[in-house]
């Protein structure tokens, strides 16, 4: 799938993260977790931001002018109308530039639908985002290698590919980062996530 077939498929299901039963402190803790590493607090960016806003509003409560970017048209609509003050782009990541530096990045949930020869250079992207000291938290799939695989659990299909766990520990290096924070957060399932921090 490419991004653009995921922003229709997203489009289908937006209603399943703006009702009543979804869980709105999915990644709170754990971005509460990368605040603590934050150094400066002004500038921030949620990538594949969906609708709900808990991101936003976290980050707005610490003190940060959040931005957020995603694919799904009908995700930025309810995002909008949500949080009318907020810069929201409705734009692809492996596409989108910008000259603006962030101090805290996230990308929850939402990378892992990148094609597996674009995840290499969208992690480098959105770590050349982060001014100096800023704070990069992302979740991947915590598999040991390089996999993908196709889901259809919340109805249409949708791409999952992750570098793997060594390979993303490797990159942010690479990039000059350290890793603040490394967890597989959800024992059932091969979820985890990693804190980035630019030195």
């Amino acid at each position: 799938m490419n991004p653009k077939q995921t922003g229709e498929a997203y489009n289908t299901i937006t209603h399943l993260w703006d009702s009543e039963v979804f869980n709105m402190e999915n990644g709170i803790d754990q971005h509460k977790r990368a605040l603590t590493f934050a150094k400066n607090r002004y500038t921030a960016l949620d990538v594949g931001c969906g609708c709900t806003g808990r991101f936003i509003k976290l980050l707005k409560n610490e003190g940060f002018i959040p931005e957020g970017i995603d694919i799904s048209e009908r995700m930025i609509e309810t995002a909008r109308s949500k949080h009318p003050e907020i810069n929201f782009y409705l734009q692809d990541i492996c596409k989108w530039e910008t000259s603006k530096k962030y101090d805290f990045v996230s990308a929850w949930d939402s990378i892992w639908h990148i094609p597996i020869r674009k995840q290499e250079a969208t992690l480098r992207k959105l770590v050349s985002y982060l001014d100096k000291a800023g704070v990069l938290i992302f979740s991947f799939g915590g598999t040991n290698k390089e996999s993908y695989h196709i889901n259809n659990s919340m109805g249409p299909e949708l791409y999952y590919c992750t570098l793997g766990t060594n390979r993303f520990v490797r990159l942010i290096t690479e990039l000059g980062c350290i890793c603040r924070h490394l967890e597989y957060d959800q024992p059932k399932e091969l979820h985890a996530y990693l804190i980035a921090q630019k030195i």
